[in-house]
């Protein structure tokens, strides 16, 4: 069975100024997210499925999903910041959405199949979803197996603004113990640093090892999500701004004892048009990466 590839691009990216997911940065006009299509097909994927809102339903698919018509099959879930387990309904007030555990949660209907999870506006690399595609190829559809690819934290970090990472313990084995999520990471000299405390910043070896929301789960998890999302809502559904991470979740699972991660490492370098002023960097990264013949001039 082949696994599907879940693309989160429900986000109009804020702090960027625009649907970043469809902004071209490759050399005819690809997006990032093109990339990572492209690279899942290399490695095996069967199908994907995009996460988005309705309101960018026409946009989105004129603009992306058009492309992949003969390459690949291609769905749609859309995250609705109303889609909530009864009695729970959005608090008065509250516009934000419910964070990536409720995006993944969208796609339940859609992906019965291991998969995999990223961001569309992130640039994952060839490696990752190589990786990404042997381990879940042979993984179970139901048993809580995980995987993450593990980044450096140097090779993620921007030059133009703070960062929110989740930092990853990893046992000698390779097992994923917990995810701490830090969410404005900066370069300080020979270390990074979290400043949500600015009187307290926090110090983070370069080289640890991060999560970039490239993960791999069994199918098994959307009943996990089912089942914890009434608890969340519980305890943190009032506040307006609050959100459920696919990172609290599988730290939550493997403290229980229900859920193993493997960290499939990579030395790739991650990037990503965060700030507008991250594009002109980016674009010529994938340049770089053309020019040495990872990736044709025209993707689809």
């Amino acid at each position: 069975m082949k696994p599907t590839l879940v693309v989160l691009a429900a986000g109009m990216g804020s702090r960027y100024g625009g649907l970043k997911q469809v902004d071209p940065v490759g050399p005819s006009g690809e997006a990032i997210l093109d990339y990572s299509v492209f690279d899942a097909l290399r490695g095996g994927f069967g199908k994907v499925v995009f996460v988005i809102r309705k309101d960018i339903e026409d946009a989105f698919k004129a603009q992306i999903g058009s492309k992949y018509a003969g390459h690949v099959p291609v769905e749609y879930a859309f995250q609705d910041i109303s889609d909530l387990p009864a009695p729970y309904t959005v608090p008065d007030g509250r516009t934000k959405p419910w964070g990536t555990a409720h995006a993944v949660r969208a796609a339940r209907a859609l992906v019965s199949e291991p998969f995999a999870v990223i961001n569309a506006d992130d640039f994952y690399g060839r490696d990752a979803m190589a990786k990404l595609g042997q381990a879940l190829s042979q993984a179970s559809a139901d048993v809580l197996h995980f995987f993450m690819v593990g980044y450096r934290l140097d090779l993620t970090l921007s030059e133009n603004g703070s960062v929110a990472r989740g930092i990853c313990e990893v046992a000698p084995d390779g097992a994923l113990r917990g995810v701490t999520e830090m969410t404005k990471l900066v370069r300080a000299g020979d270390h990074a640093e979290n400043r949500e405390d600015e009187a307290r910043p926090v110090s983070v070896p370069l080289d640890a090892r991060v999560s970039m929301n490239c993960w791999g789960f069994s199918a098994g998890l959307f009943a996990e999500l089912e089942r914890r999302f009434p608890a969340w809502l519980a305890a943190r559904g009032g506040e307006m701004k609050s959100e459920w991470y696919i990172p609290f979740v599988v730290d939550e699972l493997i403290r229980e004892g229900k859920a193993d991660c493997r960290v499939l490492p990579t030395d790739s370098r991650w990037f990503g048009v965060t700030y507008r002023e991250d594009k002109p960097f980016v674009t010529g990264e994938i340049r770089k990466l053309v020019d040495a013949g990872e990736y044709p001039q025209r993707l689809f």
